[in-house]
């Protein structure tokens, strides 16, 4: 299905969104309204809970049981043995619900003492002021220097303010998937830079054997990709320039990185490509055809049942100076919630799950990076290489982060529905990366307007 065809649905998405992200900014504004006019800031309804007896039940909602369950009730199982006079409700959540659930709690009441929540949704709920700040609790904590500095950068940044409204479990790291045996037919050397990378994407494609060096996401959730390979080539660190009032996105070196990364698109890349969502993607490379992949280490295992070792993943290409740059990628953690009537054991329940055994178990299961340094070295990672270079990609400090805006209210409609489309119309040479960059910075630059007017 192409652009024009998809015009009437996408309209439609675009609606929905827009409705959604104006519902949480307005929420956020009288959030905000609130505390500049003397709210206490114990959040949803008042109620500041208390730290209760340390014992008893807690109340936790998984934020994507339809892939977590097992492992979550593995880690209650051991939480409870460990800590019996404390039991823990588990409640799970179907990831695409959880934002609503939580924003209806909060007005209405019926929150969890501890419950999932990832930067994508961290500032909506911090906002509304219904998240305890952890940052005296992380410091008294057997966990405190024991935390990834770049997830917590990240969740400080989500946040959008000075304190930690979440715990950091996890992160799915970017990763550029590459088929060696192909790259050996083909005398390649590995993508590890920018230069090697294109020029390995022209080498392994031959359309009339329908042959492909690589495959690019032109379908739902392309342009945090296209970000990430913008900013990949451009090395620029920071999303907003010095200010913090204007965005880089249209940065003459980003515009030029987009249209690069956007003309290989059937020169070196299915034409399939221009709708494919990662689901798509990931099944066409996994056909045996296709030299690279960007994706993340969700796509790890599939790639396993379809290459065996005939395949590695490696962090993103670094530019002509040797340094990585990435956008960020969204950080799993748990929020305290001030409501809790018993925050002392609720803490104790996080403290537990970040722990070294317990987040090592967590992430073996999601094949994700471990938020927890000791964690990350463990056997399992080290068996799993997509993981074990991420993690040191960013625990060496070789990697630069740029944070992208989770915190404005309207970050998920300008990056999805409001951009989807004319990221297409790039790829298929109807628009420029410079109007598009251009148009997509202006959204971005209003929308950081308003949300610092908001919060002054």
């Amino acid at each position: 299905m192409t652009i024009s065809a998809r015009r009437g649905t996408r309209s439609g998405i675009r609606r929905s969104a827009l409705r959604t992200g104006t519902a949480v900014a307005i929420s956020t504004v009288l959030a905000l309204t609130a505390t500049a006019c003397g709210d206490d800031g114990s959040g949803a309804g008042g109620d500041k809970g208390n730290e209760g007896s340390g014992k008893g039940e807690i109340t936790f909602w998984d934020n994507n049981t339809a892939v977590r369950r097992d492992v979550w009730m593995e880690i209650i199982k051991d939480f409870e043995k460990k800590y019996p006079d404390i039991k823990v409700k588990y409640v799970g959540i179907p990831a695409e619900n959880v934002q609503s659930k939580y924003d209806t709690a909060i007005q209405g009441g019926g929150l969890p003492d501890v419950g999932g929540v990832g930067t994508a949704m961290l500032a909506g709920v911090a906002a509304q002021g219904a998240l305890e700040p952890l940052d005296e609790r992380i410091a008294t904590s057997p966990l405190n220097g024991k935390l990834n500095d770049a997830f917590m950068e990240s969740v400080k940044s989500a946040g959008a303010g000075d304190k930690l409204y979440e715990l950091p479990t996890s992160a799915n790291n970017g990763v550029l998937y590459y088929r060696t045996d192909l790259f050996k037919q083909a005398g390649l050397g590995a993508p590890t830079t920018w230069a090697k990378f294109f020029d390995a994407a022209s080498k392994l494609t031959n359309t009339g054997k329908n042959e492909f060096g690589y495959t690019i996401r032109g379908g739902e959730g392309s342009i945090a990709q296209a970000l990430d390979a913008s900013y990949g080539q451009s090395g620029i660190t920071s999303f907003w320039d010095a200010n913090n009032a204007k965005t880089t996105v249209n940065d003459p070196k980003n515009v030029a990185a987009l249209q690069k990364y956007a003309d290989l698109y059937k020169k070196a890349t299915p034409s399939a490509d221009v709708n494919n969502d990662f689901t798509k993607m990931v099944a066409q490379y996994d056909s045996g055809k296709i030299g690279m992949l960007s994706h993340n280490l969700g796509s790890y295992g599939d790639h396993v049942k379809a290459f065996g070792t005939k395949f590695r993943g490696i962090p993103n290409p670094t530019g002509p100076n040797g340094t990585r740059v990435q956008v960020s990628n969204p950080v799993d953690g748990l929020g305290l919630f001030k409501a809790s009537k018993n925050k002392k054991a609720a803490w104790k329940f996080m403290e537990f799950a970040a722990s070294h055994a317990e987040n090592s178990k967590w992430n073996e299961s999601a094949k994700q990076i471990p938020a927890n340094t000791e964690a990350a070295k463990d056997d399992w990672v080290q068996k799993s290489e997509p993981t074990k270079l991420a993690a040191e990609a960013l625990q060496s400090g070789s990697t630069k982060i740029v944070q992208l805006p989770y915190y404005l209210p309207d970050w998920n409609t300008i990056s999805k529905a409001d951009n989807e489309d004319d990221f297409q119309k790039v790829m298929l040479g109807k628009m420029t990366a410079k109007s598009f960059l251009d148009a997509l910075a202006d959204q971005l630059n209003k929308a950081q307007t308003e949300w610092k007017q908001q919060a002054n």
